[in-house]
């Protein structure tokens, strides 16, 4: 995430760790003058002022550093006292990169940023009852759903985001392509379909385009498990966040290989079409390791949708009535 090999601005060398045990960073290579750590030091260097984050078994103490990463502060700050070794560089600070570096850990995945229309997992559900929270008859969330999330998504939150996001950036060049796009798009269907009809249009190609969306992306992440940080380790974070749903050739084309949700989280650089042929290679190295690899039906995966919210919703209730 720092680059694979960046130093802090200061330009302090990396401290390698030695072999300390059971608890220590790793082996160091690089002998000389370089220090050991022990997890439990490395993660007490996890506040805003002070972040060390490890790279290839090396701590990098990145607390001034990070306001030069190329990707933000956020997306970094994410694994300060962590182990940051799977992150790539190229991973930006949207929210869909931040979303791959950190699934499903509530205030660090923006996709599980559901503005209180939502209570996700197990304890958020608890946490919203005990406080007497209700923005939302939570108990119904599994049939509001339908009204709210894939019909609205796309064509009202994405559209207010990515416009709020450019402005309040100051990403004044973005904008101004992206009124270039609404411009033509008039220019083009403006004789067709006037001014009114443009929007409709517009709008109705979103509308399905959302509905598509919700459902293929949903179906691998929202009945994962989603909870507060629990620093687990890089292949296990992402295993519990997501599961595949089962190989054929209309799930292919329909999710656009998305399927194959835990290989676009490992290896989400690689072309969507060869996931299908490292599945295996990641199958076996779980089986190895004992680590659940989730295999779903399409049907089976959009009813799980459902059921988790309704799961989740039910927890509210019994928190916000007995407890």
């Amino acid at each position: 995430m720092g680059g694979g090999g960046q130093q802090t601005e200061s330009g302090e060398p990396a401290k390698s760790a030695g072999d300390g045990g059971p608890g220590a960073v790793g082996s160091g290579r690089g002998g000389g003058n370089l220090s050991v750590f022990t997890w439990e030091e490395v993660q007490k260097h996890s506040h805003k002022g002070d972040q060390w984050l490890v790279i290839d078994r090396k701590v990098y103490n990145v607390t001034q550093w990070v306001k030069r990463h190329p990707g933000g502060i956020r997306v970094i700050s994410h694994y300060a006292g962590e182990d940051a070794t799977g992150a790539s560089a190229n991973w930006w600070n949207h929210r869909h990169f931040q979303h791959h570096a950190k699934p499903n850990v509530f205030c660090k995945d923006p996709d599980v940023n559901m503005l209180h229309l939502f209570v996700l997992g197990d304890s958020q559900p608890v946490e919203y009852g005990i406080k007497k929270l209700k923005y939302m008859p939570y108990n119904h969330q599994h049939k509001y759903f339908f009204l709210i999330g894939p019909p609205l998504l796309i064509p009202l939150y994405f559209q207010i985001e990515i416009m709020r996001t450019m402005v309040t950036r100051r990403d004044w060049v973005d904008l101004a392509w992206s009124m270039t796009f609404y411009l033509r798009y008039f220019c083009c269907y403006y004789p067709f379909f006037g001014f009114f009809g443009c929007i409709v249009f517009f709008t109705f190609v979103r509308f399905l385009e959302s509905h598509w969306f919700v459902w293929v992306t949903q179906m691998s992440h929202l009945p994962m498990d989603i909870d507060h940080e629990k620093h687990h380790d890089w292949l296990t974070m992402q295993l519990n966040a997501t599961c595949n749903i089962e190989q054929s050739p209309f799930n292919d084309w329909f999710s656009g290989h998305l399927n194959f949700q835990i290989e676009h989280h490992l290896f989400p650089t690689m072309p969507r079409h060869n996931y299908q042929a490292v599945a295996p290679l990641v199958q076996a190295l779980c089986e190895k390791h004992h680590i659940p690899y989730q295999v779903k039906t399409l049907q089976g995966a959009f009813a799980d949708i459902i059921s988790s919210l309704k799961k989740s919703g039910d927890l509210w209730l019994d928190a916000y009535l007995h407890k």
